[in-house]
């Protein structure tokens, strides 16, 4: 475990599963000056969720992808599934009121364990699969888009000192949201229809940019959200893939607020 020790709200920033910039992202959090933050990479995250390691926290903020296996031969995407001490530790953290904050490919994360995504409020697939009762397809994707957010509710601490209308250029994806069991935050004016996206599945079978074959029904335009999971604070931000909008001041704001907002703090 590594990261900045200062004085304020302790957050754990778990990653690994997923490529990133290390350092443009944790300059995001050494920019909040009242942060305390420390990086979990897997698979010590695993050992996190215990009550001794959690207890640490007062959020946890998940930039991570785990149980997700990519065969580099092109064999497409497979999954793992969690130790079962972990998805009993994980419950009962909630269960406790631990706060937690999912970013960007977080949302694709455990695909073999349903109840994941149940606390997310959506899910992101590499594979068609089973989501809400339901059959769905392969999810979506786009690198580079430009597009605007509107905040649906400025009331809202995660809103705090946020622009009502901001423009953000970064990756977009297409998946299927319950908007029933969140509380939405904020909407893009991205158009989230297939005609627009490649297939996750055809990109790790290495054919990347690509939507031949390829069909998803319409998918949600909320890009942030909150949850609640019995006491627990639990909020998604749909932003984050590389360093133009880690920089960006609204982001910036996002995240602050949203791990404050986690942590009850």
């Amino acid at each position: 475990m590594t990261g900045q020790t200062r004085h304020g709200t302790r957050v754990a920033v778990v990653t690994k599963g997923h490529p990133f910039d290390a350092e443009a992202f944790f300059a995001v959090f050494d920019s909040f000056d009242d942060l305390e933050w420390e990086h979990v990479e897997h698979p010590a995250a695993l050992d996190l969720v215990h009550p001794q390691n959690a207890d640490r926290f007062d959020a946890l903020v998940m930039y991570d992808m785990p149980g997700v296996v990519f065969d580099r031969s092109g064999g497409g995407a497979g999954q793992v599934d969690p130790p079962d001490e972990y998805t009993e530790d994980f419950e009962a953290l909630l269960a406790r009121g631990k706060g937690m904050v999912f970013l960007h490919h977080a949302i694709a994360g455990w695909p073999s364990w349903d109840r994941y995504g149940e606390i997310m409020g959506a899910r992101f697939h590499y594979t068609p699969a089973c989501w809400n009762g339901r059959e769905v397809p392969d999810s979506g994707y786009r690198h580079d888009v430009t597009h605007t957010v509107d905040v649906l509710d400025p009331e809202h601490p995660i809103a705090a000192g946020v622009d009502a209308s901001f423009e953000l250029t970064d990756e977009v994806y297409l998946f299927p949201v319950d908007e029933a069991s969140v509380q939405p935050l904020m909407r893009s004016r991205h158009r989230f229809v297939d005609d627009g996206f490649y297939s996750a599945d055809l990109a790790v079978r290495g054919m990347r940019y690509s939507n031949e074959g390829w069909s998803h029904p319409p998918g949600s335009d909320l890009v942030a959200w909150t949850r609640q999971e019995g006491p627990s604070r639990i909020a998604y931000v749909q932003f984050g893939d590389g360093p133009q909008t880690y920089a960006d001041s609204n982001y910036r704001r996002i995240i602050r607020n949203a791990i404050s907002w986690a942590a009850d703090s």
